[in-house]
C-alpha cells in the first residue's frame, strides 16, 4: 500500500511541478523573441518533458529498460491521445482547420523519422555501438538538431510575444530552475515506486512504463493542450504536443548513454515494439489530419481522432 502512496504523490508533484514548468516558460519566452512553433515546440515541449528524462535515467539505475524506454514511447503515445481527445472534445470549433496545418508538418515528419528509427533499432538483434551507445542514438540526435534549425528558421509570432512582466525575467528563470529540481527528485521516485509495483504485482514492466508511468508523466501536456484550446490558441496546442514528442525521442539518447549494458533498445521487451508502432501510426493518422481539405463534414473531421483514442485502448489492453 506505501509503494502506491508513494507512486501517487510523486505523480501529483511531477505533474504539479511540470505544470509550473509550462507556465515559467511561457514567461521566459514572452519576455524574448522567440516563434509560436519555437515556443511549443522547444522551450514549453522541453520544460514539459523533464519528467521522462529523469524517470527514465532512474529506471535504467534500478535496471528497468522496459520503464526506461517504455516511458518514452508510452508518453509519446499518451501526449498524442491527448490532442486528439481534447480536439474531440472541441470537435465543433474544427481547430485544425484555423491554423497553419504546414508549420507543424516538419515536427510530424521529423517524428515519423525518429519512431521508425527507433522501432527498427529495436527489431534489430545486434546494434552497431560507439561507447555503449547504440548507432541509432546518433541518427537521433542528428535528426533532432536538423528539426531544430527548422524551428529557428521561424519567424516570431506577434501573438505570443506580450510582454507579461509581473515577475523579473531572474525570478522567473530561480523558479523554473526550483520546478525543475521538483520532478528531478519526484520523476526518481516515480520510476522506482513503479519497478515496485511491477515487481510485487508481477504487472508486465513495459505497461507500467509504457501506460502508468508514461500517463502521469504526460499529464501536464494535457494541462498545457487544454489551457491552449480555451485561449483558442492552437498553433501552441498542437506545437507542444509534436515538439514534446520530438523531445521525448531525442532524451532516449541520453538515457541510453547512462545504460553501460550496451544499446539500451536491445534489451526492451517486444511488446515496446507495438508501442512504437502505435505512435508511428498515430502520427500517420496526424498528418492526415494536417494534410486534409479545408472544413469536411463533422464526421470526416471527427473520424481520425476517433481511431486514434480506440488504437491506444486497443494497444494498452494488448501490452496489459
Amino acid at each position: 500500500m506505501m509503494v502506491w502512496i508513494s507512486f501517487l504523490i510523486a505523480a501529483i508533484l511531477v505533474v504539479y511541478a511540470a505544470i509550473k514548468l509550462n507556465v515559467y516558460g511561457e514567461q521566459i519566452s514572452q519576455q524574448t523573441t522567440m516563434s509560436g512553433a519555437m515556443v511549443g515546440g522547444l522551450l514549453i515541449a522541453g520544460a514539459t518533458s523533464l519528467p521522462e528524462l529523469t524517470t527514465s535515467v532512474t529506471a535504467v539505475y534500478v535496471d528497468n529498460v522496459d520503464i526506461a524506454v517504455g516511458n518514452m514511447l508510452g508518453s509519446n503515445v499518451f501526449n498524442l491521445l491527448i490532442l486528439a481527445g481534447v480536439d474531440l472534445y472541441y470537435r465543433k470549433r474544427q481547430a485544425f482547420n484555423l491554423q497553419d496545418s504546414r508549420q507543424h508538418i516538419p515536427s510530424i515528419l521529423f517524428g515519423i523519422a525518429l519512431t521508425t528509427t527507433v522501432i527498427i533499432a529495436m527489431l534489430i538483434d545486434d546494434s552497431l555501438t560507439i561507447f555503449n551507445i547504440g548507432i541509432e542514438m546518433f541518427i537521433l540526435v542528428l535528426l533532432y538538431i536538423i528539426s531544430v534549425k527548422l524551428f529557428e528558421s521561424e519567424e516570431p509570432d506577434e501573438e505570443i510575444l506580450q510582454n507579461d512582466k509581473r515577475l523579473s525575467l531572474n525570478k522567473v528563470i530561480r523558479f523554473f530552475v526550483i520546478s525543475a529540481f521538483t520532478v528531478l527528485v519526484a520523476g526518481s521516485v516515480l520510476s522506482i515506486t513503479g519497478d515496485i509495483i511491477a515487481e510485487q504485482t508481477g504487472i508486465n514492466s513495459s505497461f507500467v512504463g509504457s501506460v502508468l508511468i508514461a500517463a502521469s508523466t504526460s499529464l501536464p501536456e494535457l494541462v498545457a493542450v487544454i489551457a491552449a484550446y480555451r485561449l483558442a490558441n492552437y498553433a501552441i496546442a498542437a506545437g507542444s504536443i509534436l515538439g514534446s514528442n520530438l523531445f521525448n525521442l531525442l532524451l532516449l539518447a541520453f538515457t541510453d548513454a547512462f545504460y553501460q549494458k550496451g544499446a539500451i533498445l536491445q534489451g526492451v521487451s517486444f511488446s515496446l515494439v507495438t508501442m512504437g508502432v502505435l505512435s508511428l501510426v498515430m502520427m500517420l493518422i496526424m498528418l492526415y489530419v494536417l494534410m486534409r481539405e479545408n472544413k469536411p463534414s463533422m464526421i470526416r473531421y471527427t473520424w481520425p481522432t476517433i481511431i486514434i483514442v480506440i488504437l491506444y485502448f486497443i494497444v494498452s489492453y494488448l501490452t496489459f
